[in-house]
This record gives structure tokens, sequence and C-alpha cells, in this order.
């Protein structure tokens, strides 16, 4: 039996098709629904057997406990500065890099990219006392250098864009722009980063979301005066018994932004992925 095709001749996916992604989407789905569900119950409600599946009245004024008792106003701001920093540093310094180890030759080469990859292999809980001395002693503590500057470079992404430009970038683009007497800038940003494109929208995407939920890190250079938003739900629900209904609010507070950046940018995103997929 041949595929299902539509009227315009694509393949139409089955009803196993169907059923099987809506229930991966509603799994995927179900731990953001939970969390505003639990956020706009009480705590009381939230300790009973069984849970609440539905939600309740409180939504609002969780939301409002939580962005005056956390600071999540200072933490949305602060969290989208250091993001939005890191990321377009990131993005920018690997396909500076990529590009190198990618197409140009110079001297240890290969030693540079062992040892970038090397760097990759390294957990980063061991780097943390060496790198606290050092932000004391430049005395950022508490500040957001602190927490942006250690991570505008990922090996990561430096191996990333590497091995991405080494199938769709030719040789034989770079040696023409090299003829025509183009300078390494303007090659980088009329040759380069256009190839590169796609594996820079992903790399983007995985690094805004890696940044803005990055808690290790912040939780040690920051303090509550001054923090981003997994610092601040740490000083959510205080006391004898936590308010675990004022915490689940926070969350969906720091969730939402998130949320949003895929809706705007969402299409973009995917058609990079997408493009980079199809490449070559």
């Amino acid at each position: 039996m041949g595929d299902a095709r539509r009227a315009d001749g694509q393949p139409s996916g089955g009803r196993i098709t169907y059923a099987v992604l809506i229930l991966l989407t509603a799994g995927s789905l179900f731990p953001l629904v939970w969390t505003a569900i639990a956020a706009s119950r009480t705590n009381t409600r939230l300790a009973e057997t069984p849970p609440p599946f539905w939600f309740g009245g409180r939504l609002l004024a969780n939301l409002e406990t939580a962005w005056s008792d956390g600071n999540m106003g200072m933490a949305l701001l602060n969290t989208t500065m250091v993001a939005g920093t890191i990321t377009v540093g990131t993005v920018v310094f690997s396909t500076i890099a990529g590009f190198a180890f990618a197409k140009l030759r110079f001297r240890l080469k290969n030693v540079l990219l062992m040892l970038t990859i090397a760097i990759m292999m390294v957990p980063p809980q061991l780097s943390v006392v060496p790198l606290f001395m050092l932000v004391a002693e430049l005395e950022w503590t508490n500040q957001l250098q602190a927490v942006i500057l250690p991570t505008l470079v990922s090996a990561f992404g430096v191996f990333f864009i590497r091995q991405y430009l080494t199938e769709a970038l030719p040789t034989e683009l770079i040696e023409a722009a090299r003829v025509d007497g183009v300078s390494n800038l303007r090659m980088l940003w009329h040759v380069v980063f256009p190839a590169a494109r796609p594996a820079m929208a992903v790399l983007a995407m995985l690094t805004f979301v890696q940044a803005w939920n990055d808690f290790f890190w912040p939780i040690i250079a920051l303090t509550q005066d001054n923090p981003t938003v997994q610092v601040a739900l740490t000083g959510l629900g205080r006391g004898y018994i936590p308010d675990q209904s004022v915490i689940m609010a926070g969350a969906l507070l720091g969730t939402l932004p998130l949320l949003l950046v895929f809706t705007l940018f969402g299409k973009q995103i995917v058609g990079g992925i997408m493009r980079g997929a199809v490449k070559g």
C-alpha cells in the first residue's frame, strides 16, 4: 500500500502518526500546565491527596506575591541582559573561531582544536573555586559581568560551528573571495555569516535557553539584591513550610519570556534547522 498523499501531492500522516504526535505534545505541555495549575492554588490544597488537576482562583494573587517577594522585575531584566549578551557573544565568537578551524590554515591548528574539544569534557564544577577567586579579586561579586564574561565563549559552540562550516561552506567560495581581494572582515560578513546562518540560529536558541536557566554559577556569584530569575526563585516561599504555590508562580513568571521568544522567533529557528538539515 502506498503512502497517503494530500491534494498537493505531499505525503499525509495516518491516524497513528497523529495520535503519537498528540500524545507527545500533551506530555510536553503537561509540566507547564501543571505549573500554572499549582500557581493558581493555595499551599494547603497542593498538599492534599489527590492533588488538584484544574485551575483555582489564586493565580493573580500568587503571581503578585512572587513578583514582590522574589524581586522578579529586576530578576527578569537581569536575566534578559545576561542571556542576551551571552547568546550574541557566543554566536559571534563561535562563528569566527569555527570558521578559522574549518577553513583557515595556521600553526598548531589541530592542537588548539583538540584543546577546545578537551575543554568540553571538563566538568564546570572544577573551575568554580579559581573562577570565584578571580571574580573576588576583580571586585565583581554580585555584578552581572561576573556571570556574563566566563560564559561569553563556548567550546561547544566553536566545535558545532566548525563542524557545520566544514561541509556547508565550499573552499572554492573562499578562494574566489580572496582572488577578488576581499578582506577577512568582509568575508566574515558577506560569506561566512550567511553560510552559517542556520547553525547560528540553532546555537543561539540552545545558548539562550541554557543561559536563561543557568543556576549553578549565578547562585554563587550573585545575591538576592541583584538576582537572575533562577537566583530569585531560591528566595521564594521561605519559611518553616515553603509556599509551593508561590514558588510555582515564580517559576511560571520565569518561563513565560522563553515561551514568548519561541513564539516570536520559533518559525525562523525551525526554518534555520530545516535549512541546515537539507544542506549539502
